[in-house]
C-alpha cells in the first residue's frame, strides 16, 4: 500500500520538484467548513474514480455528490499533521505521506482544477488507509493464525468523514477509529515512555551460575547497570559486586513488573528479560498495539476477559474490574484459541468426555501399554451406540472409533465444575483436580482450556443468584456427586485475549511471549 500511495502521488503532484520548506502544524479539532466546501468544490468524474478500483473511496464521493471535500487549506494541513502523528499508534508515519502533502501543499496555488481534484482524492486515500489500519490493523489476524476466532471490528470511516464534513471534528472522526479500552490507552502510554529512553548501549549479561543476596560477582556490575537503565535501582556514582539489600529490592520491582517469580534470586529467566533491548521492547509494543486493533471495540457491560500471557482472569462489570482469578492455559504445543462468545452456563459435578488430540497422544499410547491406565483414571469406554465397552474388549487398533468419558468426582481432570460458552474449538473454563500448579510462574501448561483458580468463588459471581447458588447451595449440590447444570441468565460475554506489555501508573509491564508471536508479528508489520 505504501507503494501504491508513493506512486499515486509521484503522478498526481510531481514529487521530483524542489522540495519546499513543511508548514507548520495546525490544530486537529478544526472542523471541515461546510460553506467553503461547496463554494470552493469542483466535480469529480466518477469514471476517473473507477480506475481506482476502490469502491470505498467511490463510495465515499458518492456520499457526498462525486464533489471534491478537502477544500479548506486549514483542514488539509491539519490532515496531514494528524497523519504525521501515526508513530503514536505504532504505525509507520511514511506510509501515510503526511510530509509529502505538506509539500504539496506549498505548491496548491497553482494547480489546476484537475490537480485539485487529484489532490482531494489522494488526501481520502491516505485518509481512508489510516483510519482502516487504525480501526481493524494492518494486517488480517485469520490470514496469520488458525486458532483466531474474533469477529473483525468494522466501522463506516465513509460515514464518520462525511459527518465531519458536515460540522464534526477531524479529531473526533479519528478517535472514533482507535481502540478505546483501557489497555490500548496503556500501550501507547508504554510507547511514549519507552521513548523517553536513552539509546541502549547496555551489553548482554551471560548467566553461569544463580545469584542471591550477599554474593559477589563481576557480573553483577552489569546487572545493576541495567537496573538502574530501566529504572528499578537508582543511580549511583560508583557500583560494587556486591549482591546488596537495595539491588535485591530491585530485583524483585523487575520480576514483578516481567511477571516472573518476585523471589529476588537471579537466574535464567531474570537475566533473559534483562537482556531485552529498549529496541526489541518498542518492537513488542508495536505488536501488541496491532493485535489491540483487531479485538472487539466494545465488550459490553459484563464480560471476561483473559490475558493468556499474563495468567489472569478478570471479571468486570460496568467498567469496574470486581474479580481477579489466576489462571492456567494451553501450552505452546495446544495453545489457548484467541475468541470471543457469551457465556451460557455452568456444569456441577462434570464428566469428562476426553477431546481428540489428548486422545491420541496421551489416553490411547497409555491405555496400550496397561489396560489398567484407564481404571485408575476412572474413564470409561462406550462405542457409536454408547454401549460402555469392557476394557479388554477395548480393539486398540479402533481406538479412535470409541468415546471415552472420566465419571464426576474430585479426581476429575475438570475437576468440580466447568463453565460452558460456544466456540470452535471446544474449550471451556474449570476447575482442576491440580490445584497446586497455580503455584507456578509459568502457567502455560494446559491443553488448550482454562483452568480457573477458586472456581466455585467465580460461578457464583457469574451465576449471580444469592438465595439458589449461593457457595453454600454450591457446596451442596457438590457433594451429591452428580451433574448437574446451572444457567447464566445474565449477558456475560467472554474474551480470550493475547497482549504481553502495557504501562501501569508509569511503570513498564511485560509478559513472556509464550506462544512466540510478538516478534513474527513485528516484522510481518514492516515487510
Amino acid at each position: 500500500m505504501r507503494k501504491f500511495i508513493s506512486i499515486v502521488l509521484f503522478i498526481v503532484f510531481f514529487v521530483s520538484c524542489k522540495k519546499k520548506e513543511a508548514f507548520y502544524a495546525y490544530s486537529e479539532t478544526v472542523s471541515l467548513n461546510k460553506t467553503e466546501k461547496e463554494s470552493n468544490s469542483h466535480s469529480i468524474d466518477s469514471t476517473l474514480l473507477l480506475s481506482f478500483s476502490n469502491s470505498q473511496l467511490t463510495s465515499f464521493y458518492r456520499m457526498n455528490h462525486f464533489q471534491t471535500v478537502w477544500n479548506s487549506a486549514e483542514n488539509r494541513k491539519s490532515v496531514a499533521t494528524i497523519l504525521l502523528k501515526a508513530n503514536e499508534e505504532g504505525l509507520e508515519a511514511e506510509d501515510y505521506q503526511g510530509e509529502e502533502l505538506l509539500e504539496i501543499e506549498s505548491r496548491v496555488g497553482t494547480f489546476s482544477e484537475k490537480e485539485l481534484v487529484n489532490y482531494d482524492i489522494s488526501i481520502t486515500l491516505l485518509v481512508q488507509k489510516y483510519l482502516s489500519d487504525m480501526n481493524t490493523g494492518k494486517l488480517n489476524p485469520r490470514d496469520l493464525y488458525d486458532d483466531w476466532d474474533l469477529k473483525t471490528p468494522v466501522i463506516d470511516s465513509n460515514k464518520y468523514l462525511t459527518d465531519a464534513i458536515n460540522g464534526d471534528s477531524l479529531k473526533a472522526v479519528f478517535e472514533k477509529m482507535r481502540p478505546t479500552h483501557l489497555v490500548y490507552k496503556r500501550l501507547k502510554n508504554a510507547l511514549s515512555l519507552l521513548n523517553t529512553y536513552p539509546k541502549d548501549t547496555l551489553k548482554n549479561i551471560s548467566l553461569d551460575a544463580k545469584f542471591k543476596k550477599d554474593d559477589k560477582n563481576p557480573a553483577l556490575l552489569d546487572i545493576k547497570k541495567k537496573l538502574i537503565y530501566w529504572n528499578d535501582l537508582k543511580a549511583k556514582d560508583s557500583l560494587t559486586q556486591i549482591y546488596d539489600e537495595e539491588t535485591e529490592k530491585a530485583i524483585k520491582k523487575f520480576q514483578i513488573r516481567h511477571g516472573l517469580a518476585s523471589d529476588g534470586i537471579i537466574g535464567k529467566a531474570t537475566i533473559q528479560a534483562l537482556n531485552v533491548s529498549k529496541e526489541e521492547r518498542q518492537k513488542q509494543i508495536i505488536a501488541n498495539l496491532e493485535r489491540w486493533r483487531w479485538f472487539p471495540k466494545e465488550m459490553g457491560e459484563r464480560y471476561l476477559i483473559i490475558n493468556i500471557p499474563e495468567y489472569k482472569l478478570y471479571a468486570v462489570h460496568k467498567k469496574d474490574t470486581l474479580r481477579t482469578h489466576n489462571i492456567i492455559v494451553g501450552t505452546l504445543q495446544r495453545k489457548t484459541p484467541i475468541l470471543n462468545s457469551k457465556l451460557s452456563y455452568a456444569v456441577f459435578n462434570p464428566t469428562w468426555t476426553v477431546p481428540p488430540t489428548i486422545l491420541k497422544e496421551d489416553i490411547i499410547p497409555e491405555t496400550i501399554k496397561n489396560r489398567n491406565y484407564l481404571k485408575k483414571k476412572n474413564i470409561k469406554i462406550y462405542d457409536f451406540n454408547n454401549n460402555e465397552v469392557n476394557v479388554w474388549s477395548w480393539n486398540p487398533a479402533k481406538a479412535s472409533n470409541y468415546k471415552y468419558v472420566q465419571s464426576p468426582g474430585t479426581f476429575n481432570s475438570l475437576g468440580m465444575v466447568k463453565i460452558i460458552f460456544p466456540n470452535h474449538y471446544s474449550v471451556y473454563l474449570h476447575d482442576t483436580n491440580y490445584r497446586e500448579h497455580f503455584q507456578k510462574t509459568d502457567r502455560s501448561l494446559s491443553s488448550g482450556c482454562i483452568r480457573v483458580q477458586n472456581p466455585l468463588e467465580l460461578t457464583e459471581y457469574l451465576l449471580d443468584d444469592k438465595e439458589k447458588w449461593n457457595l453454600e447451595k454450591i457446596t451442596e449440590t457438590l457433594k451429591t456427586e452428580k451433574t448437574q447444570n446451572a444457567n447464566i441468565k445474565n449477558d456475560v460475554y467472554i474474551y480470550q485475549l493475547y497482549w504481553t506489555a502495557w504501562s501501569d501508573k508509569n511503570m513498564l509491564q511485560f509478559r513472556p511471549d509464550i506462544y512466540k508471536l510478538d516478534s513474527e508479528l513485528y516484522s510481518k508489520l514492516r515487510d
